[in-house]
């Protein structure tokens, strides 16, 4: 893993941030207009409100992008966004398999299902489509290890594609909002790779979200009951008929629709005897009646044969729905602290219009309150946003492979698929402690001064092998090879400068040398994206063509490019003052060696700002 770069002025800006109140927004939105839901007009309408829309209903824009949304009337500028059906997408590149499982119905192994292969592997002879034969004398069940681990380590390589590759959608894409709200649902309806074991199942959810994100909240939530990697989250496939599974019951309640406190015990189990007999059939949704209970159950004060679809039209029925629906959607796109009345109004919206989430982000975006003081600069991106929103901001059109993604967004503390646990990422203030905070500044500094990135302390396949292992597995394997518990060199020697650890010879089977078996197969089976190089951009170029001409002028335009709130005057005449001190000049000679990297380390110390996080 790299180091975190150490600076006294990142540290004791960490302080601070923790310390102190978020930075005022004072100017840069309408005065007075918290809490106001009439649309904003024509008239009020600028080029700051919409880098404003942009920043919230997608990852920032372009002063292409910008300019473009500004000129049209704000109705339709918030259409374009939120209905993005209706605008031509921009082609993107389909995830490229790498075909890692042999059809489109298997079923990928979970650590639970170890002992069950093992058991089948010595009773029957095969395991995992492996045979094998039965030979006391050595380590016959070998290959049925070696190929368990093989697609252990492979579906967490094809994981971390994904991951980069959605990541690409969301610079690339031209209907920011389509994958913004994706975002926002993936925290909504949170699962995780690691129960799920299966990266197709997290594609075709986030394809649902795209699908469905924008519309009517009962075809999303009946698609996301019904999806198989929530199935196979929160253990509907076991909730059958005589034996229901209370879990994805209690969660459809408590985080999906209702909130804490709406419904009881009793509801609970009536729900999840609903909801039995929803199972795959391989990989494909299955209704079975002959798994679901078909007896009366008694709900939030209503009786019937419920289904599961008779149970989510009963959840929707309920008062606290609504509120609770807008509550996260408001938080989330507006700011934190929103009025109970001003909720509940929207909620009355939301409700009357059929729970059509587009209905209600219209509503939201062309509002006064949207574009007020109270608003402006109030909400902390997200790593995600930070990271896209900052590509973007920077004109960079390819996904740059140093720093990477994944690996940036997860040190920041959002790792796509891995939500901390049901109730995904709080956000807000708890994305910035010390720790994140500082990594927010080197992820500024390596994507503007990439050469300073530190050394892998160790190779790149090798750091591969402790990614998807666990670090205690790792620090297992490492001893081992330090003390020189070694056998036959493999490739993975020549790449990591260890020895494969040596088969016992005395045992059915040897675990270590099936985690370094199943590694090297899983990096010779995943065609790892060839992301190579750092962000291509040039901030020269752009100010020189801007017409910038002078360090006072090089900073306004940084700021005004990159931040949401005005760091007021005395900031920019220091940050002005700190280019000169640079460069010993206040005129900018465009034909310099040092220009770029003067401007580089200009704009480090603006994105560095308390203001740069917020939006």
């Amino acid at each position: 893993m790299r180091h975190a770069t150490l600076r006294p002025a990142t540290i004791l800006a960490a302080a601070l941030w923790l310390l102190l109140p978020l930075p005022s927004a004072a100017g840069t939105g309408i005065a007075g207009a918290a809490g106001d839901l009439s649309a904003i007009s024509a008239q009020a309408w600028n080029r700051g409100h919409a880098a404003h829309l942009l920043e919230r209903a997608g990852f920032g824009g372009t002063r292409a992008e910008i300019d473009a949304l500004a000129a049209l009337p704000p109705s339709e500028a918030v259409s374009r966004l939120v209905r993005w059906q209706q605008v031509e997408a921009r082609p993107l590149r389909v995830f490229p398999h790498s075909g890692i499982f042999p059809d489109d119905a298997f079923r990928p192994p979970s650590d639970g299902d170890f002992l069950g292969i093992i058991i089948r592997a010595a009773l029957l002879g095969e395991g995992l489509g492996v045979e094998v034969e039965r030979d006391f004398g050595g380590p016959w069940l070998q290959p049925v290890f070696d190929r368990f681990f093989t697609l252990i380590f492979s579906n967490a390589f094809e994981t971390s594609r994904l991951a980069t590759w959605e990541g690409e959608r969301m610079l690339r894409t031209n209907r920011p909002l389509e994958e913004k709200l994706a975002l926002f649902w993936h925290g909504h309806f949170a699962t995780e790779i690691e129960k799920v074991r299966d990266y197709r199942k997290m594609h075709e959810q986030w394809a649902l979200f795209r699908e469905k994100g924008n519309g009517p909240f009962r075809e999303l939530l009946l698609g996301v009951a019904q999806s198989p990697a929530m199935l196979i989250y929160l253990d509907g496939e076991s909730n059958v008929r005589g034996h229901p599974n209370e879990n994805f019951a209690r969660e459809v309640m408590e985080l999906f629709t209702l909130g804490a406190g709406h419904y009881s015990e009793a509801d609970i189990r009536e729900a999840a005897r609903a909801f039995s007999g929803w199972g795959l059939d391989g990989n494909t949704f299955k209704e079975s009646w002959w798994d679901h209970d078909g007896g009366k159950k008694t709900l939030l004060g209503k009786t019937g044969r419920f289904d599961g679809t008779a149970v989510v039209e009963t959840l929707l029925e309920q008062p606290a729905a609504a509120p609770f629906l807008v509550g996260k959607l408001y938080r989330f796109f507006v700011r934190e602290d929103a009025a109970p009345e001003l909720i509940e109004s929207l909620a009355q919206h939301y409700r009357a219009s059929g729970y059509d989430t587009g209905t209600l982000l219209e509503r939201i975006f062309l509002s006064r309150d949207f574009y007020s003081e109270a608003t402006r600069g109030a909400h902390v991106k997200g790593p995600i946003e930070l990271v896209i929103s900052t590509y973007r901001k920077l004109g960079v059109e390819t996904m740059p492979g140093t720093p990477t993604f994944s690996t940036t967004t997860e040190d920041l503390g959002q790792n796509l698929f891995a939500p901390p646990n049901v109730a995904g990422w709080s956000g807000g203030r708890t994305w910035i402690n010390p720790s994140t905070l500082m990594g927010r500044q080197n992820f500024a500094r390596h994507l503007l001064f990439p050469a300073e990135i530190p050394p892998l302390e160790t190779g790149i396949h090798e750091l591969i092998v402790t990614l998807a292992t666990s670090p205690a597995v790792y620090r297992r394997m490492k001893t081992l090879a330090d003390q020189g518990q070694v056998g036959a060199p493999i490739a993975l020697e020549q790449k990591t400068g260890f020895a494969r650890i040596g088969l016992d010879e005395s045992g059915p089977f040897e675990p270590n040398w099936a985690i370094w078996t199943g590694a090297e197969r899983a990096l010779r089976a995943v065609d790892f994206f060839t992301w190579t190089g750092p962000a291509k951009f040039s901030l020269a170029a752009d100010l020189r063509a801007a017409g910038a001409e002078n360090a006072a002028d090089v900073t306004n335009r940084l700021i005004d490019r990159f931040l949401s709130i005005d760091p007021g005057q005395e900031a920019r005449r220091a940050l002005a003052a700190h280019y000169v001190a640079q460069t010993g000049s206040d005129e900018i000679d465009w034909e310099a060696a040092g220009t770029e990297s003067a401007l580089r380390e200009l704009l480090h110390l603006i994105l560095s700002l308390p203001e740069y996080q917020l939006s």
